[in-house]
């Protein structure tokens, strides 16, 4: 069944007080949004959200997540850290990294991974809200390295719903995967701005 907004399940990381959810969960309800589909029961996971097409999609994900109280931890560059703006970062789940290269840095966070009891990782596979021409494959292969889910949710504007599409494990076979991946999203997003949308999730867009 369909639900407004739901309960984050017990072993979800967790962040926030009981007064702050519930601030963020009536504003997100007041601005006529709601939120579908199972949350996932899990400690560990990749969340990605898609499509990414304007800087408001950050908004309105970002109320969802301080009325859940899911703590989504973010890996951002090492250097932004020697800057007045760590207190915020800190404050807002971002672990620094240094992105020498992919490679590395999957390591670095595969090892980060390892080290959590619980933590969930935020993505847009897009990786901008203008029109890429591919999916980025860093959320796959992070999840593949650190042997964790992938946990899909979109965006629909036209209808103002956060979708849990559901769980997905990689296989290693990153090409096969992704049009798994793509599929779940069909006929279940809309974008922001279409004229951005990513080439990609083109096709997987039922316009009405």
């Amino acid at each position: 069944m369909p639900q407004s907004f739901p309960t984050l399940p017990e072993q979800v990381p967790s962040r926030g007080s009981a007064l702050s959810k519930a601030f963020f969960k009536r504003l997100f309800l007041a601005q006529g949004w709601r939120f579908e589909g199972e949350f996932p029961n899990l400690p560990k996971a990749v969340a990605i959200v898609s499509p990414h097409t304007s800087n408001i999609d950050a908004w309105h994900g970002f109320v969802a997540l301080l009325g859940l109280g899911i703590r989504i931890t973010i890996f951002g560059k090492h250097t932004l850290f020697n800057t007045p703006l760590k207190p915020l970062l800190e404050w807002i789940g971002v672990i620094p990294v240094e992105r020498n290269s992919a490679k590395g840095l999957t390591q670095q966070i595969r090892s980060i991974v390892h080290a959590q009891d619980k933590i969930w990782i935020g993505m847009a596979p897009e990786g901008t809200r203008k029109q890429a021409e591919t999916i980025k494959s860093g959320f796959y292969y992070i999840a593949l390295e650190a042997q964790i889910p992938i946990v899909m949710f979109a965006f629909d504007y036209e209808n103002k719903i956060i979708r849990c599409l559901g769980i997905f494990k990689p296989t290693g076979n990153f090409e096969q995967d992704l049009e798994q991946i793509l599929a779940c999203y069909t006929g279940q997003f809309s974008p922001k701005n279409p004229a951005w949308l990513a080439k990609p999730l083109q096709k997987h867009w039922k316009k009405r």
